[in-house]
């Protein structure tokens, strides 16, 4: 049975809180392009917030097209949203953990309201930030923010990807938007790296 998320815990927070942001990340165990990070904050005050974004899941259980319709509505439903990313140059300069971290911060900057309290995804907390959170796990699954964030997140690093599919065409971004599939690791081994793909992940080709 798929899990619906909803406002359990927004509402909660929403005694005490304004700004409450969701986060989430997409391509944190990809082996090409770069860490994305969406935040959305949802107005408090909407009477039709939940039915607006009925449709909102975690974004691995939504198709692409479902995902698709379903950004814009959320931009257009939340009291401020941003994205941020980070390279693969970045990721082997720093380690995915900090990588992530140092994208969620400039999704952070990108919101015109910065949050007082910050919903993260399991392994996505910011202690660098004098910011009061909760991680939750499976929080995609359970929060309505997160899981709106995990769709920012994902299609906006699909997005690129399919842009970085027509600088390196024979790597075939678009279909496996970097994630170590096969065919991926099939002609990593036969090229090598590309300038996007991360130096320091280990690649497990198959004989």
């Amino acid at each position: 049975m798929i899990s619906s998320p909803d406002l359990s815990h927004e509402k909660k927070l929403w005694l005490a809180h304004k700004y409450i942001a969701g986060l989430d990340e997409a391509g944190r165990g990809a082996l090409a392009g770069p860490v994305c990070v969406g935040a959305v904050t949802l107005p408090d005050d909407h009477p039709l917030l939940m039915r607006i974004l009925g449709g909102v899941r975690d974004s691995k259980q939504l198709t692409p097209r479902q995902r698709d319709q379903l950004a814009p509505r959320i931009k257009e439903t939340a009291r401020t949203w941003g994205i941020g990313f980070a390279s693969a140059d970045e990721i082997d300069a720093l380690g995915i953990v900090p990588a992530t971290r140092l994208a969620a911060s400039r999704a952070l900057e990108a919101m015109s309201l910065f949050p007082d309290f910050l919903l993260t995804d399991f392994r996505l907390e910011l202690p660098e930030l004098d910011v009061s959170q909760t991680a939750l796990v499976k929080g995609d699954q359970r929060s309505l923010s997160i899981a709106s964030a995990s769709i920012l997140a994902k299609t906006a690093r699909d997005e690129l990807m399919v842009g970085l599919d027509s600088q390196y065409p024979q790597y075939g971004f678009a279909r496996h938007k970097g994630y170590g599939t096969l065919s991926h690791r099939t002609i990593i081994a036969k090229l090598g790296f590309s300038p996007v793909h991360r130096k320091t992940f280990q690649i497990k080709i198959a004989s």
